[in-house]
């Protein structure tokens, strides 16, 4: 069948769909009695486990206390008796590698007993411990080829759930995945030395004002991720989709998202039975999705989870994006996760919203009614603002990939220099401790009157929300919108954690100097340290539209940086200022940092190499064939028209014949930029990005001025007006 019968077929078979039937699996239960039944929750523990056991279990998942290695076997017969009554028959350890996808080794329950016969055993060894290559999987030069041996740790913070599939269940393990030599190999291993790290310094704070507690300081973290929806027939006609997860060719549409009607819209019906089963999937692995909407992007979609610990939040992230994607291949649709699949229209990210807190107080980035009279809060407050203005470019090379770097600066994304915005409210206490101007009150809750009597009074928030910011206070957390939809939110935490770390390990060895044997002295300190705080990196402070042309000249005037690619933003991670940080605080040795920075770039690198060399194939293989194919029709019509004595217009044939021959000149020109090799990684980087991008473009630009020109019937691939509006 040729590509444009395929086409059409496609589109016949997508409005031939019927009504979507309840899945046969479908049991009808409120969502409370589904949440966590597939998870090993603390509840599950205090009805297998042994008393003691049980009690040393749950003191190391609260308090951070080390695990006793004694009750290993017992936690294991235990987690094996409860996942095998749910009809397990096998375990995984489950991790996350340096590729940023999810990883597993499966075993069988089953063990020879050497009497021809085979018995059910899982000992606390095997739970405590399994053993993947170290290096088949990037490690950025930790382990040659020949030094194969790595471990997965089993992480006691995160709980072990059950993965269903239709021919049997997996009892899932969340480890930690390092090397031979002890190297962390994953994403997770540092979000949990940072979260270390963080209530390491913050415990200092809450001692210098009172609270001697020393209940462990939990980070937390909501995750919001957004995705298009593709149905498959048409994915299917699309290598570029296919291979790279975006469209490398495809003309804008006649309608986009111009007129925000997809924003909010009533949901289609094929696509909110996938919502309905993605989330019923998601509340039986005790993950808390909330809410669920369209996107502003026509076929792009968003759900967002309450918020958790930032380390089951980093474990759940990873199994919504599997879940998302398992799903919508049941519903007959792709699930994109790209940050920019569509060029012209946004792109998706995932926002990070980001606190922390303890058992004892709560919140500890909520301001209450009054921040102004909340000094505990303005000095956390102020260790944020001084973290994300001295590592402003860190922020931003951790988020730094191919795929992030077609999203940020567009208007659905914040730009690539990294500010923070406080709102007018928070924004004024601080200007006015900086002034020494005696603080006025920040309204508490005001009343927004709508003015129909039959809708009473709603309260306000205290600070309006600002969508162009990459890091904002939002009220009582802070939200960093600039990672990738795509992205693990792992590199994100690391380094928020550690950052803030930093800042308040400075600010309390401030505060310890000054009041050390002298508590009256103390509010006055924390009013200069304060002050002195905020005039230091009032800089970063923005409140105003991230869009606009005049930020970017505001921010260079400010000395902020602006990182605007990855092969800019990469190298960060190998400066001494970032590997310092990394290692005052034991997070990342700088081996570790000097490992991600290679398989971060080399990542960057292929990844533009696969797209460069699809786009040569498919410029010759599929577009140049269907401009051909028009451009002898168009001749044919002309010779026949010349024949019959009539003069032919040969307006369309020579636009068509210009811009077949565009395409096949810059395609050749890309392809002598491919056989280009530069000596090191940062330059082929920096090659990728300043060559071989532009001239991918290039050629771009003359396929989607042929797809506006050429005959619809000649045109095989599915066009952004078929992906993005048939469902």
């Amino acid at each position: 069948m040729s590509g444009n019968k395929s086409r059409l077929a496609a589109i016949a078979t997508i409005n031939n769909y019927g009504p979507i039937e309840k899945s046969s699996k479908f049991v009808e239960k409120p969502s409370g009695e589904l949440f966590g039944v597939n998870v090993f929750s603390p509840q599950e523990m205090k009805k297998f486990l042994p008393g003691k056991a049980f009690e040393s279990l749950k003191k190391t998942i609260e308090t951070g206390a080390h695990l006793d290695i004694n009750i290993a076997d017992s936690v294991a017969e235990a987690m094996q008796n409860w996942a095998q009554a749910k009809g397990a028959s096998h375990f995984a350890h489950v991790f996350y590698p340096l590729t940023g996808l999810t990883a597993e080794r499966h075993d069988s329950f089953l063990s020879p007993d050497k009497k021809g016969k085979a018995i059910l055993d899982f000992s606390g060894s095997a739970l405590i411990k399994g053993e993947p290559d170290a290096s088949s999987l990037p490690n950025g030069g930790l382990r040659q080829t020949f030094e194969a041996r790595g471990y997965t740790a089993w992480d006691v913070t995160s709980p072990a759930y059950i993965m269903e599939n239709p021919n049997g269940k997996t009892l899932c393990i969340p480890t930690v995945f390092m090397s031979y030599t002890g190297e962390a190999l994953d994403k997770k291993t540092p979000v949990l030395r940072a979260t270390q790290a963080l209530n390491r310094q913050a415990q200092r704070i809450l001692k210098l004002f009172g609270d001697h507690s020393e209940n462990m300081i939990s980070v937390t973290c909501g995750a919001e991720q957004e995705y298009f929806l593709v149905d498959n027939n048409f994915y299917n006609l699309r290598p570029d989709l296919v291979m790279t997860g975006r469209t490398l060719f495809g003309a804008p549409p006649p309608k986009g998202q111009e007129f925000g009607d997809h924003y909010f819209g009533a949901i289609k019906e094929r696509v909110l039975a996938f919502m309905f089963e993605v989330e019923r999937e998601l509340f039986k692995l005790g993950i808390p999705a909330k809410t669920r909407h369209n996107e502003v992007a026509p076929g792009q979609f968003e759900l967002a989870p309450v918020f958790e610990s930032a380390n089951i939040a980093t474990d759940h992230q990873q199994l919504v994006m599997v879940t998302l994607k398992k799903m919508a291949k049941k519903y007959g649709m792709k699930c994109l996760l790209h940050e920019k699949p569509f060029a012209g229209i946004n792109g998706s990210g995932k926002h990070v919203n980001y606190s922390f807190s303890n058992a004892n107080q709560g919140n500890l980035l909520d301001p209450g009614d009054t921040p102004q009279d909340n000094a505990q809060f303005l000095v956390f407050c102020a260790a944020i603002i001084q973290a994300v203005h001295k590592n402003a470019k860190l922020l931003r090379a951790i988020v730094a990939t191919a795929g992030n770097d077609h999203r940020l600066g567009g208007n659905e994304a914040p730009p690539a220099i990294m500010s923070i915005f406080l709102g007018e409210g928070l924004t004024r206490v601080f200007e006015q401790i900086s002034n020494g101007t005696p603080a006025t009150a920040v309204s508490p809750k005001e009343k927004l009157n709508i003015g129909v009597d039959v809708i009473p009074p709603l309260p306000k928030d205290s600070g309006d929300r600002n969508r162009t910011s990459p890091f904002a206070f939002t009220g009582n957390r802070f939200e960093f919108r600039a990672v990738g939809s795509d992205q693990a939110v792992a590199s994100a935490l690391t380094a928020i954690s550690t950052i803030i770390a930093d800042a308040i390990d400075d600010i309390a060895t401030r505060l310890e100097n000054v009041t050390s044997g002298a508590p009256e002295q103390f509010n006055s300190a924390v009013h200069e340290l304060l002050k002195s705080v905020y005039k230091k990196h009032k800089a970063v402070v923005f409140n105003g539209d991230g869009y606009s042309e005049q930020w970017q000249s505001e921010a260079e005037k400010r000395g902020l940086p602006n990182l605007r690619t990855s092969a800019e933003a990469l190298p960060v991670l190998i400066e001494k200022e970032t590997i310092d940080l990394y290692e005052r605080h034991k997070v990342l040795t700088p081996s570790e940092i000097r490992s991600r920075y290679e398989i971060h770039t080399e990542q960057y690198v292929k990844k533009i190499a696969v797209e460069a060399r699809l786009v040569v194939k498919m410029a010759d293989t599929i577009i140049a064939p269907s401009a051909v194919r028009y451009q002898s029709e168009l001749a044919d019509n002309c010779v026949k028209l010349a024949k019959a004595g009539m003069k032919p217009d040969t307006a369309a044939l020579e636009e068509v014949t210009e811009l077949t021959r565009g395409l096949k000149v810059s395609n050749t020109a890309l392809k002598a930029l491919i056989a280009r090799k530069q000596e090191d990684l940062k330059s082929q980087a920096e090659f990728c990005c300043h060559k071989i991008l532009p001239a991918m473009e290039a050629v771009r630009e003359y396929a989607d001025k042929l797809e506006a020109v050429v005959a619809d019937d000649l045109w095989a691939l599915p066009t952004y007006q078929e992906m993005l509006f048939v469902k």
